[in-house]
């Protein structure tokens, strides 16, 4: 019943290798197999004086330090802190590859390290972010969602100018946005009826128009109709409130209007144990919550805990196809 999980270290100049030699010394309740370059990680181990291993992608190997990997090499040596732009072909190659074996069900779940928007970017590939590229491999819509122990914040609008925002709050895209995540707190995270807070576009939510009618116009008739078939949602809610305490619990997620009104309060809240989840793929997808961390690449003082809590909420969620596909092997 153990899930099976593909693992993206991304950017080789990052952290991102050092990270999945740490995440690689202790047991998990999956088995993973890395996506990426032997020789980075190789020398990622070696900076950190710890023992790894390699193995193929189908052995029966899990014992700490040992890597279960599909070599996917660059196309030159990675130096830690400086990114190549040549090697943005490998990282693409490396998340298309691991999503394409969630796809075709030899693995049950999608773990990502951090990557380096501008260097894939300058390589030659347009490439706008991860969650994009995802979706577009997998043919449908997504939501993204980061959360930790304390809350999950989902975003209607990810990343976006500020003067873009709000034109890009239509209804249909907000409905499309609700409807996903509805269906990800009931189907993955087996809340039976989830509850949702909305938040206002507008500081106070609009003032009842006198700072903006995206609130009257928009959020609350969408809001009115989901009701009607069912959705417990609360709002549209100002922001600098909604996230209090005593709110929040009751609460099973806040969906933010744009990037910056619901990610500070998460990452404030609890940015070690913050991941970054794709919500609506046909896969659990759950990424790091930080960036490729140049500064830090190469001295061995990156934390894990991230990636950690990455691998853990993605097995939990992709236990049920892991289930699903012994009993369909069987059958």
């Amino acid at each position: 019943m153990r899930p099976r999980l593909a693992l993206v270290p991304g950017e080789p100049a990052g952290v991102g290798p050092e990270l999945c030699i740490r995440a690689m010394q202790q047991p998990h309740a999956a088995d993973i197999v890395v996506f990426g370059d032997r020789d980075t990680l190789a020398r990622a181990a070696g900076t950190l004086g710890l023992p790894v291993a390699f193995a193929a992608a189908d052995a029966d190997d899990d014992a700490p330090g040992t890597i279960r990997l599909v070599d996917l090499p660059n196309a030159v040596a990675a130096r830690f802190g400086t990114p190549e732009p040549a090697n943005a072909a490998a990282v693409i190659a490396a998340l298309e590859q691991a999503a394409a074996g969630c796809l075709a069900g030899r693995f049950d779940g999608l773990v990502t390290g951090p990557v380096h928007k501008a260097n894939i970017n300058a390589g030659g590939i347009p490439y706008t972010g991860t969650t994009g590229l995802l979706a577009a491999q997998a043919g449908c819509d997504v939501v993204m969602m980061l959360a930790n122990d304390i809350v999950r914040v989902a975003l209607a609008t990810t990343h976006l100018p500020l003067r873009e925002v709000a034109d890009a709050i239509t209804p249909a895209a907000l409905e499309r946005t609700l409807r996903i995540l509805h269906a990800a707190l009931r189907d993955d995270f087996g809340i039976a009826a989830p509850v949702v807070a909305v938040l206002g576009l507008n500081p106070h939510a609009g003032e009842a128009g006198h700072l903006g009618r995206e609130e009257l116009d928009v959020i609350e008739p969408l809001l009115e109709r989901l009701r009607g078939e069912g959705m417990v949602l609360h709002g549209p809610l100002p922001a600098d409130t909604a996230f209090l305490p005593a709110k929040l619990a009751g609460f099973d997620a806040v969906l933010a209007m744009y990037h910056d009104q619901g990610l500070p309060v998460l990452k404030y809240s609890g940015f070690e144990r913050a991941v970054n989840l794709t919500l609506g793929l046909p896969y659990p997808r759950v990424a790091v919550d930080h960036g490729t961390a140049l500064d830090l690449a190469g001295k061995g003082a990156a934390d894990p805990s991230s990636l950690l809590a990455a691998i853990e909420t993605c097995a939990r969620l992709a236990r049920p196809r892991a289930i699903a596909r012994t009993q369909g092997s069987t059958t």
